[in-house]
């Protein structure tokens, strides 16, 4: 008699045996297909010449989506927090004029309705993955979620901060692996690789990764990508912004113009090496 198997800790987001990739669809963009995808814009929405230069430069280098924060999570209270509802008019704006879906974060519960309403992504951040009533708003939204890892999260925990969105009426989520917090302080974190594989295996989601939170440094974003694609992953979200030395949020780690269209091309020659396009 075979022995009966152990019960699931998060039965929807992990993968049941047999069970194929789920690709998450975000308007014309397919997470976990054969492409992989490319979110770039900045931070943080600053003015609108800003959000719309970015966003054009980023689409004329294949970015497929736009990112961009309208309200932002800083360690100090002094420090910008963004544009709140005003960056959600002008992330609107900035997709009607280049076609790209938007991906923004949304840091309260009593917010999710008009981030919903004004994106086509909900993005819950490092510091938000345990904010488990924001997670359950979030799935009941109706939008793809894209839920990165915290810095000091295990994959147990990830999986299961997936499982309040899927519990709660979301079907449609994305992980994004954004370094983790370990004793060595080369770069801002230390990208665990090892999580998309793992996660690949474990779930039947897409999974994609933000080199540029890990990196810390803009010189180093590029190679943490191509890794990133080589692993498996099947996206990548990378801060540009027009102008990153004025950028009044993550300054030192945002590629300008000229760097994000390389890491695109570059990126596009690993992803076909392995099988994929970009």
């Amino acid at each position: 008699m075979a022995e009966p198997q152990p019960q699931k800790r998060a039965p929807l987001a992990e993968r049941a045996p047999g069970q194929p990739d789920t690709v998450v669809q975000v308007g014309p963009v397919a997470f976990g297909g054969p492409r992989v995808v490319l979110i770039g814009g900045p931070c943080a929405v600053e003015t609108r010449t800003q959000i719309l230069e970015t966003a054009r430069h980023a689409a004329e280098a294949g970015a497929a989506m736009l990112r961009g924060g309208a309200w932002k999570p800083r360690t100090s209270p002094y420090d910008f927090q963004g544009l709140g509802a005003e960056g959600l008019a002008l992330l609107a704006e900035a997709r009607r004029a280049t076609g790209l879906p938007v991906v923004t974060e949304v840091l309260d519960p009593r917010d999710v309705a008009a981030v919903a309403e004004a994106a086509d992504m909900l993005q819950i951040g490092s510091r938000s993955v345990q904010n488990f009533p924001l997670l359950r708003e979030a799935g009941q939204s109706g939008r793809p979620v894209l839920l990165k890892r915290g810095m000091m999260t295990t994959v147990e925990e990830w999986l299961n901060a997936a499982e309040h969105v899927l519990a709660a009426g979301g079907r449609d989520l994305v992980f994004c692996e954004r370094g983790i917090r370990t004793f060595e302080p080369a770069l801002r974190n230390t990208l665990d690789l090892g999580s998309v594989a793992v996660l690949k295996e474990r779930t039947h989601l897409p999974v994609i990764v933000d080199p540029s939170h890990a990196a810390g440094s803009a010189r180093f974003v590029k190679a943490l990508a191509l890794a990133a694609v080589a692993a498996g992953a099947d996206g990548l979200l990378v801060e540009t912004h027009c102008t990153p030395t004025d950028a009044r949020s993550d300054a030192g780690q945002s590629l300008d113009a000229a760097a994000f269209a390389d890491l695109a091309q570059a990126c596009r020659a690993v992803a076909r090496a392995v099988g994929r396009d970009l």
